[in-house]
């Protein structure tokens, strides 16, 4: 299976995609999405919708994690992020794959072990998950965390019993 981790960013934009084989993870890429601050607002979030679009027909994923929005100091920031987290979930979904999403907190606790993990510990641990990856910043090493925080979640989900 593979599966698309994506940290949402009206600015920058990480992806990564793993392959998930029971509980053997590969890394398939990773990358950055990023659109020009000189362009409108509707502009760039059609440049990430296309970007995005391309990355999913380029690599067919089975399924997509979303980090869930947190809060900022700056109202305008959230609400660039959650308008550009909207442009992720349409994308994902209008492409057929099961979506699913995750807090920040819930992806270091699952990745590092504590929610409260560094940024640094997050990409030192993913790296140590996903050795020989070259992971391009820290926006697509936090993706991978995503990617791997399903695959780990969907795994989890294939061992409990039906009721």
């Amino acid at each position: 299976m593979i599966i698309l981790g994506l940290d949402p960013g009206l600015g920058t934009t990480g992806w990564g995609l793993i392959a998930a084989d029971g509980n053997r993870l590969t890394h398939v890429g990773n990358g950055q999405i990023k659109t020009d601050s000189a362009m409108s607002l509707a502009t760039r979030l059609m440049a990430l919708d296309l970007a995005l679009t391309d990355l999913i027909l380029e690599h067919q994923p089975d399924g997509a994690a979303v980090e869930e929005v947190f809060v900022n100091v700056n109202p305008q920031s959230t609400l660039k992020l959650g308008q550009a987290r909207g442009v992720i979930l349409l994308n994902a979904a209008r492409s057929g794959m099961e979506v699913g999403e995750y807090a920040a907190r819930l992806v270091k606790k699952s990745v590092v072990g504590v929610g409260n993990a560094s940024k640094d510990q997050v990409h030192a641990m993913v790296q140590r998950l996903l050795p020989g990856a070259k992971i391009v910043g820290s926006d697509a090493a936090d993706a991978l965390a995503v990617a791997i925080t399903h695959a780990h979640h969907l795994a989890s989900a294939r061992r409990m019993p039906a009721r």
